[in-house]
């Protein structure tokens, strides 16, 4: 008899040459870009809504006080991710920004996990568009498109017309996340292009988000990914001093008594000969071993010559395959790097 067939693992996550120009690749490093998110907005409001909310994430709402601005995960019981989110709290409300691919999952979660009696759970997916800025102008941007900006990272606040304005952490792959109502959307970017944004389509969040060697549900997380293997250390993902949450205790008893036998590294792939990682491939070997797997690639051009640039990519492998190691991925070679990468990625590795 033959056992169960071994599970899929997820598609890879890629950008091709030609998604992303050069100047915006400029614009990501120099100025600000500006893209709708590919996100949904969930939000739980009552009596128990932080209560609640800190029994499921990762990460401490409750110490980090009101007007926070978090990033984590919320988990199985056994410790896997389930759906990765951004937190927000003001006042009794905590609003849930997840992948859009996630909503379902998160509203299962919800659904399940938190009492009516305490707190409602609110789907905005029809009514709110969620847009991010990306790159060392943004704030400058805001302000000058007329919104107030949090005086701190990791925070948030409510700005004139049902604007909320959420300044990421520092390592996160864009600086602020504004939630604005669909109808004011378009009105909202074409300030924000007025005053310096260059607009772009989500390609540009995902190139960012690949150069900050951030985890994406559905390529770096599968249903049997825990959180330090894909780097919420590193991003500040969990918190091993708040109280307890759904899957707490396989995440601290990692951190506490071991290590994650894999990790989240980056790929810099040779750039000669000029050839693109293989499609549909995702072994990475090293010294003839399989020691993981290619989870997310992209094109990076370089600005002022037409057609050059760099594949990079991100891999979940065995944590012996330190940095400065080379590795055979997607057939093609590469050098393992630390997350984030540095800049410009076309330099010699």
């Amino acid at each position: 008899m033959t056992g169960p067939a071994a599970p899929t693992p997820p598609p890879v996550a890629r950008l091709e040459p030609g998604s992303v120009s050069p100047a915006l690749v400029t614009a990501l490093y120099t100025g600000t870009v500006l893209s709708r998110a590919d996100a949904a907005l969930l939000t739980l409001t009552g009596p128990g809504a932080v209560t609640c909310a800190q029994g499921l994430l990762t990460n401490d709402l409750e110490q980090a006080g009101d007007g926070a601005f978090v990033y984590g995960a919320l988990l199985t019981p056994k410790g896997m991710i389930v759906v990765d989110a951004w937190a927000a709290r003001l006042g009794a409300t905590v609003g849930f920004t997840v992948p859009g691919d996630g909503r379902d999952r998160a509203v299962a979660i919800f659904t399940r996990s938190v009492p009516p009696r305490l707190a409602r759970l609110h789907d905005h997916v029809a009514e709110m568009a969620i847009y991010r800025l990306a790159g060392p102008r943004a704030f400058a941007a805001a302000v000058a498109a007329g919104l107030e900006v949090p005086p701190a990272p990791g925070r948030v606040l409510q700005n004139a017309g049902d604007i909320l304005t959420a300044r990421a952490t520092d390592p996160a792959p864009f600086a602020l996340q504004l939630t604005v109502p669909v109808e004011q959307g378009e009105l909202l970017a074409g300030r924000l292009a007025a005053a310096g944004a260059v607009e772009a389509d989500p390609a540009m969040l995902e190139l960012a988000r690949i150069l900050a060697g951030w985890p994406r549900l559905g390529a770096e997380v599968d249903e049997k990914t825990i959180p330090q293997e894909v780097r919420f250390d590193e991003i500040g993902g969990v918190s091993y001093t708040k109280g307890c949450y759904t899957g707490q205790e396989t995440v601290a008893r990692l951190h506490f008594r071991g290590h994650a036998n894999r990790q989240l590294r980056g790929l810099l792939f040779d750039p000669e000969p000029p050839a693109a990682p293989a499609q549909g491939w995702t072994a990475v070997v090293h010294l003839d071993h399989d020691v993981g797997r290619v989870t997310s690639l992209a094109f990076v051009p370089e600005a002022g010559v037409s057609g050059a640039g760099r594949w990079i990519g991100l891999a979940v492998i065995r944590r012996e395959v330190a940095p400065g190691a080379m590795v055979r991925a997607a057939g093609r070679d590469a050098r393992v790097v630390d997350l984030p990468f540095a800049f410009p990625v076309s330099a010699p590795a």
